[in-house]
């Protein structure tokens, strides 16, 4: 609460060869012994993490990662943890040794281009040797920033922040907003929040926390009440607000209690919208209508918590579901940055808000879903279209309302030849 949010900073991915000088330059550029730094090649094991506040960019989050050209067991497993990195990073840097740029250098650069992530080409030890200048022509010519830089002079520290500057991506600059676009400035919006055992003892949950702020941030009001409260709390308004924002386990009283001339969402579907590609998820929650008992469903979750007793992924989602289809279904889970490489198992996957991942690292998840052919939703559209109250949950929402009508309306067709 006290700091931003490590899913609202930018994602910036340290890459190279084992002992190029990677945890040498986190350490110089956030001023702290956050790596371990040593001559022998390999130190570096899981990603290491550091979250600052990086003049003049802003919040960002380091991640700084083992090398690739790793050997052994061990090596693999430092690997395999390397490359889910790809998946999240806003800005790739790849930390050069000695002037060299070469295969290794081009595979990393490759891995990154192909999730058009921006590449920042970093010459570290330039006190040792310096790239030549063909190859920085190179590199400008393939538009590829580079800059030489010594962890031990400080040479070239200050043209590093500004590298990050000029290279991040504009998404980033210009976050998309929660809600406040669609309650407008001097306007009100209910937020109901239940207090349940999903409810953090003593605090509000991270899309709840967001959401104010974002409404504060567009000059919005915001009034906060719960579930049981909602029918009396507007009742008690002279103009009704602009938009009432539910917690999904709470859609069908919200939905009752609330006029239907008064729009109404989840703060999942939101996170849809802010985090990844509601047009996408709404398409993907048709699919719901497809399962039959005995099917596989994958139920995704950005954060790692300790599932309760009615847990939402775990429990009530199934639940809802499996009395939508009138059948048992098969659940698998995972949680945090861990994502099933093989999707060929299931016939969907259900994704968390993602509150506490970044936008890109949801767009990757969202993108291999559909390079394999597996339909994506959320939890909140899930909810929502299982409790038959989909279209009024995305009446705020007219490309994507206007899309899942199109879309159902090829699924008919689609249907009525087969």
């Amino acid at each position: 609460m006290r700091s931003t949010p490590k899913s609202m900073r930018l994602h910036i991915g340290l890459f190279g060869r084992r002992n190029a000088g990677k945890s040498s330059l986190l350490n110089a550029v956030t001023a702290q012994q956050v790596s371990i730094v040593s001559p022998v090649a390999g130190t570096t094991t899981d990603p290491v993490e550091k979250a600052m506040e990086l003049l003049p960019l802003g919040p960002v989050l380091f991640i700084d990662t083992a090398g690739l050209d790793d050997e052994g067991t061990l090596g693999e497993l430092r690997k395999e943890r390397t490359r889910a990195v790809f998946e999240r990073v806003d800005l790739g840097v790849i930390v050069c040794q000695e002037g060299e740029w070469g295969a290794y250098e081009e595979m990393l650069f490759s891995e990154l281009d192909q999730r058009k992530v921006p590449v920042i080409a970093v010459f570290n030890k330039s006190d040792i040797k310096r790239p030549d200048t063909a190859l920085l022509n190179m590199l400008s010519a393939r538009k590829i920033a580079s800059l030489c830089l010594s962890t031990i002079t400080g040479e070239g520290l200050g043209d590093f922040r500004q590298a990050l500057l000029d290279s991040a991506p504009a998404d980033f600059v210009e976050q998309p907003v929660i809600l406040r676009d669609l309650v407008g400035a001097g306007e009100l919006a209910v937020l109901v929040t239940p207090i349940d055992k999903e409810a953090p003892k003593g605090r509000l949950i991270m899309p709840q926390v967001q959401s104010i702020r974002d409404l504060l941030d567009g000059d919005a009001s915001c009034l906060v009440t719960t579930d049981k409260g909602l029918a009396a709390t507007l009742a008690k308004l002279k103009e009704p607000p602009k938009l009432v924002v539910t917690d999904s386990q709470a859609f069908l009283k919200v939905a009752a209690d609330t006029p239907s001339h008064i729009p109404m969402t989840g703060f999942s579907i939101l996170f849809s919208r802010y985090r990844g590609d509601l047009v996408t998820q709404v398409e993907g929650a048709l699919a719901i209508d497809s399962l039959k008992p005995g099917d596989r469903v994958l139920i995704a979750e950005s954060c790692s918590h300790h599932p309760i007793e009615d847990d939402i992924g775990r429990v009530k989602i199934p639940q809802w579901l499996m009395k939508y289809v009138q059948g048992e279904l098969i659940f698998d889970s995972v949680q945090g940055h861990d994502f099933k490489m093989d999707l060929s198992p299931y016939k969907l996957v259900i994704h968390c808000g993602a509150c506490v991942t970044n936008r890109r690292a949801m767009l990757n998840r969202l993108l291999r879903c559909r390079k394999a052919g597996i339909p994506v939703t959320n939890y909140g559209l899930t909810i929502a279209y299982s409790l038959g109250i989909f279209e009024r949950a995305l009446e705020p929402f007219p490309d994507a309302l206007a899309a899942y009508e199109k879309h159902k309306l090829y699924l008919k067709a689609k249907n009525t030849e087969a």
